[in-house]
């Protein structure tokens, strides 16, 4: 059954809330999504959800934005900036592993380079997996390295954390503990669940194996999305170079960006039972439905006639959001938006305690080091999959200002 397509703004927003469409767009990499929160549909997701969701609290994002991530940041940043300069995929992947894993519940004991470099290899074979309707390679040869990563990323990463966990939460059971000395991610808290959930050991890995892949691949695109807008549209202006000292004009920016450049430039639905969706029609059960986010999140009546055209002074209509339908919308919504995308600022906004979101904080410090292109060195897109993802990204740093 070939699949029905719609890009409207309106027709996907409204597509994207409805309850009776569910996720397909990962079944080709079933390898490491089937059974994830991502693609369960009905009260499987609704109870998976309910529980994963009290990780990702504002209080909490606004805590880990201002008091953890910094010391984090500064760990990946300082020896970039000391050699004159990083590529920004790498630099960015490197970054947010760390942040992905303490919010997934990955321990990462020996705190060494080489801990971290084996963990993003495993976390970027889990992106391909999961992207693997997108890719390039070989499908076959993708999913026997998805398969490979995830016996070994079990073995070094996961049983030693999950068997912490445990005792953890056996000596919270006996009392010698209090609820706050257990560990705030989603590891723990599909241990304390799994009787309930019925989670099997390899639905537990593919889980967390979705998550580490979800948040490092995305929030890495996004930064270099962002930061190539940013140096496209301020080009030699020094007039738009000044504005660019004010964080919030700064979000604003990755906010503009993040709508140009959706993390899946479609979403794809499945009909549960007949359907009427605007834009498409009467759509019958097993049907296909793609939403073009890519083309929604650029629709002209309701971003303007320039809506292809980065514009971080652009108005939206009341009740659309600057970064579109990025994020998704209803059910399948990214439960890590406000970490990534921030708050959206107000007029009142005090920029010492705004929650910027962690692509807006990477932003931020780089252009606080001067990042910028390297001229001789051009950036190049990623051969290996049809998303426009950006393969290779050489900066340089210069002098430093405070933002």
């Amino acid at each position: 059954m070939t699949p029905i397509t719609i890009a409207g703004f309106r027709d996907c927003d409204n597509a994207l809330r409805q309850p009776s469409l569910k996720q397909s767009l990962y079944d080709r990499g079933a390898v490491v999504m089937r059974d994830t929160l991502l693609t369960l549909h009905g009260e499987q997701h609704q109870e998976r959800r309910r529980l994963e969701v009290r990780v990702f609290r504002r209080n909490f994002f606004r805590y880990y934005e201002h008091e953890v991530f910094p010391a984090t940041l500064a760990e990946t940043l300082e020896p970039a900036v000391a050699t004159g300069g990083c590529d920004l995929i790498q630099f960015g992947y490197r970054v947010t592993i760390n942040l992905t894993a303490d919010f997934a519940g990955i321990d990462r004991p020996e705190h060494t380079v080489e801990e971290t470099e084996t963990l993003l290899k495993m976390v970027k074979t889990f992106s391909e997996g999961a992207t693997l309707v997108h890719s390039l390679r070989d499908h076959a040869e993708v999913t026997a390295e998805v398969e490979d990563a995830l016996v070994r990323f079990d073995a070094r990463f996961l049983q030693p954390s999950i068997a912490r966990r445990r005792e953890l939460l056996a000596a919270f059971a006996r009392g010698e503990i209090a609820e706050e000395a257990l560990p705030r991610d989603v590891l723990t808290v599909l241990l304390r669940n799994e009787d309930d959930l019925e989670l099997p050991a390899e639905v537990i890995l593919r889980e967390i194996a979705f998550y580490m892949q979800a948040g490092a691949h995305s929030t890495a695109n996004a930064t270099v999305h962002a930061m190539h807008e940013i140096f496209t549209w301020a080009g030699e202006d020094a007039a738009r170079w000044q504005r660019l000292e004010n964080p919030l004009f700064i979000q604003r920016c990755v906010h503009e960006s993040l709508r140009l450049h959706p993390a899946s430039p479609e979403s794809w639905r499945r009909a549960t039972c007949p359907i009427h969706v605007g834009g498409a029609g009467d759509v019958q059960p097993d049907a296909d439905l793609v939403m073009d986010l890519f083309r929604a999140n650029r629709d002209p009546a309701i971003f303007g006639p320039d809506a292809d055209s980065f514009d971080p002074d652009r108005t939206v209509p009341t009740g659309v959001l600057p970064f579109g339908l990025t994020f998704g919308l209803g059910l399948h919504s990214c439960v890590g938006r406000e970490l990534d995308g921030g708050l959206v600022a107000r007029a009142d906004t005090d920029p010492a305690t705004h929650q910027y979101g962690i692509v807006a904080s990477l932003c931020i410090r780089l252009l606080e080091h001067g990042a910028r292109p390297v001229a001789s060195d051009p950036p190049s897109p990623d051969p290996l999959t049809r998303r426009p993802n950006w393969g290779r990204y050489p900066v340089q740093f210069g002098e430093r200002r405070t933002l």
